[in-house]
Parts: structure tokens; C-alpha cells; sequence
């Protein structure tokens, strides 16, 4: 019932964000939006239209990018496409041969657009890759299950596809899956494996200081969150009947988590609209047109990730399987490993993602960093100006000192 309550809510608003969508927008268009009082009712309006989630993937918006001292054009090219998930290419036109970078983009709630930042910075010097998910509500059930066996799976077609030689930068949740790939395709002296694996604040060890995010997964048993969190898709839609953990349901979580914060926001939204504070409004607007477009995860993944990751620490502990055979981080011997953390990040705290050291620990170490960026939380690890001016140039250091 979880869907079809969520669904039944959204369409009983559709009139309302309707009305305030055309009276908002006859407001502005009549001339008298200039004055205080028509502002802050024209904002009224525009906040109730915004009252809404969507469940289609925005557009990264990356037409073009400064290679060096001229600008090229970059167009989005697919250069392998399965059911669950895209590799997606951000292809520029009349760039010279650059690192290739797969871009491993989290599975948990929200689109591979969230990483449009990352993207952005990691363009101009890499050949950058990206692993754009599907929307799990829009996969029919017969294309069969996607959990964290089909995830690592994908990553490793997509290396193949990208070909040997290729570099790889995981954010947040995938760098479990990430380096579980490494390590199946070192076990297998597969051509393809990585020459660096990035690892950027993620899950390896959630025994290691425990968050908010790591309690909440503790202290419930794996059947609570199957029986309370996973609904079947609405018939509507073409994943109709397939179980999923629905990304309305994540966002929820995460902002339950920072409530102050999201709901100070968007009252400072409100205070801009009224006072006809363009640029600063846009800002806030541009986060949560991203932050409020959600995708539903397949359930197998989910309740996989959570038990496994999350209540069973099976990498941690060297008992995670992949297909029935055992993930071993100790074959990789050639995949150079940095790793790195937020100060203050809350979701994966200091000491969870720099443990892979110890897994791998048949790297050598002249081939194993790591890195702690002062003053960031979760999102700035991978977004922001200490993304782009501190870390980044670690991570192009990291890449080019194993091309």
C-alpha cells in the first residue's frame, strides 16, 4: 500500500500545483510582480508548485567544456546499454586522447545527474564515463532482478567495454561494489582492470565509527525493512508489479536526517522569492530541482546492499561472495588505491572507506593513498569548491601517476 498511497497523495495535489503554477505565472506576466505584497504572493505559489518529486533524470546540461585554451563541444554518447543501467560517455569533439575515467555514480534514491559537478570538473582532462542507473519503476519484470551481484556484474562490462587501460573514481555506496569488481577481475588477470581505483567516501567498514545511517540499518532486522520499505510498483508505470525500495521513501530518510537544515532552506527560498533575490534563489532551486528528482531502487539490491554492507560487513570480514565464488582484495596487486574522506561527512564517517588499505593488502605501498579533506561533509567530498581546488587535483595526480 506504501505506493499506492504516495501516488494517490501526489495525484489529489496535481490540481493545486496547477492553480499555482498558472497564478503564479499570470502574477508575473501582469507587471505588478514588481511590488512587495504581489511578490511574496507570487512566491507563495511558486512554492506550492514546487511541492512535488520527480521521477525522470534531469538533464546533465553539459554542452561544452575548456580543453586546454579553446572550448569544444561535448554530447552525451552510449556506449553500453543494459536494461538496468547506461555507460554514458561524455564524448568532446576535436579532444586530444585523454585518461579514461569510469565514473561510478551511487545507487540510492537519486539520479547520476547528482554528480554533475563531478563530472564537470573531472571533463576537462579525462575521458569520463559515467554509470547512469535506471529508474527501477521503469524496468519491466521481465528483465529479471538487479541486485549486488547484477551491480558488480555491470561494472565490470563496463570496464570491458571501456577497454584496458582505464581509471575508476567511486562515490559514496558503490565503492563496496567498486572494489569487489577490482578484485574479481585482478583474481582473473582480466585485461580490463582498472590501473587506479578511487574510492571517495564509502562504506568499505561501517563497524568503524558508526553514523546515523549505519544505527538506522543496525538496529532493525533485515524482514523489518523488507516488510516496511518495499512496495510493488503501480500498474501506471512499466516496472508495474516489481518490488522496489522507492526513491520518495530514501528522500525521506535523508532529510529526516538534516530537518533544520532542508526546512531552513526552504524558507530562505521563500524570503528570496518574496524579496525578488533572483541569483540567490536560483541557487537553492537548482539544488533541490536535483535533490528532488528521485529513482526507486530494485528491492534485491536494496535489501542485499543494507544486510551485507551494511549488518553483515561481508568485505570487511572477507566473506562476501560475488556468483558464488569469494571476493579477494588481496589479488590486487596492480590497481592503484586512494582513498578519501570528509572531516565532518555524517553518512560515512571518518575511518569507514580508508579500510580498503588494509583489504588490499597485497598492494604495495607506494600504490596506496589516502586523504582526509578538512571542513567538507558527504556531498562536499565530491561537489563544491574544496571538490574542485583541494581534492580534485589529488585524484588527476592519482590518475596520471598510473597512465
Amino acid at each position: 500500500m506504501l505506493y499506492a498511497l504516495y501516488q494517490s497523495a501526489n495525484d489529489m495535489m496535481l490540481p493545486m500545483r496547477a492553480w499555482a503554477t498558472a497564478t503564479g505565472q499570470t502574477l508575473a506576466g501582469s507587471g505588478v510582480g514588481a511590488r512587495e505584497s504581489w511578490r511574496a504572493a507570487g512566491a507563495v505559489c511558486e512554492m506550492v508548485s514546487r511541492a512535488t518529486l520527480s521521477h525522470r533524470r534531469p538533464s546533465f546540461g553539459i554542452d561544452e567544456i575548456a580543453v586546454g585554451n579553446k572550448v569544444v563541444s561535448v554530447h552525451e554518447e552510449e556506449v553500453l546499454a543494459t536494461p538496468f543501467g547506461t555507460l554514458l560517455r561524455f564524448a568532446k569533439e576535436g579532444s586530444p586522447p585523454q585518461p579514461r575515467v569510469l565514473l561510478v555514480a551511487p545507487l540510492s534514491g537519486h539520479f547520476a545527474t547528482l554528480l554533475r559537478d563531478t563530472v564537470r570538473v573531472l571533463l576537462p582532462e579525462h575521458d569520463v564515463h559515467i554509470t547512469d542507473w535506471a529508474n527501477a519503476r521503469d524496468v519491466g519484470m521481465w528483465n529479471g532482478r538487479f541486485g549486488f551481484d547484477e551491480y558488480v556484474e555491470h561494472l565490470i562490462k563496463f570496464l570491458e567495454a571501456m577497454g584496458p587501460g582505464a581509471h575508476v573514481i567511486a562515490v559514496c555506496q558503490p565503492c563496496v561494489q567498486a572494489l569487489a569488481a577490482a578484485a574479481v577481475m585482478a583474481e582473473d588477470d582480466n585485461p580490463a582492470q582498472p590501473r587506479s581505483m578511487t574510492l571517495m567516501a564509502g562504506p568499505i567498514d561501517t563497524r568503524v565509527s558508526p553514523t546515523k545511517v549505519n544505527e538506522l540499518a543496525m538496529g532493525k532486522p533485515i524482514s523489518w525493512f523488507e516488510q516496511n520499505l518495499i512496495a510493488r510498483v503501480p500498474l501506471r508505470y512499466p516496472g508495474a508489479m516489481r518490488r522496489v525500495y522507492p526513491g520518495f521513501v530514501q528522500l525521506t530518510a535523508f532529510m529526516t536526517m538534516n530537518a533544520e537544515r532542508h526546512i531552513k532552506a526552504q524558507v530562505d527560498l521563500y524570503r528570496h522569492l518574496a524579496k525578488g533575490e533572483e541569483a540567490q534563489a536560483a541557487t537553492i532551486k537548482a539544488f533541490y530541482d536535483e535533490y528532488f528528482a528521485v529513482l526507486d531502487m530494485t528491492a534485491e539490491f536494496y535489501l542485499e546492499t543494507v544486510q551485507w554492507v551494511f549488518q553483515e560487513h561481508r568485505l570487511a570480514k572477507g566473506a562476501l561472495d560475488w556468483k558464488g565464488r569469494r571476493v579477494n582484495p588481496k589479488a590486487i596487486r596492480r590497481t592503484a588505491l586512494f582513498t578519501v574522506e570528509g572531516e565532518r561527512d555524517d553518512i560515512c564517517a571518518i575511518g569507514q572507506t580508508v579500510a580498503a588499505h588494509d583489504l588490499c593488502s597485497s598492494l604495495r605501498p607506494y600504490r596506496k593513498k589516502h586523504y582526509m579533506q578538512a571542513g567538507v561533509g558527504h556531498y562536499g567530498v565530491f561537489s563544491g569548491r574544496r571538490w574542485a581546488s583541494q581534492i580534485y587535483p589529488l585524484v588527476r595526480n592519482t590518475i596520471l601517476a598510473n597512465e
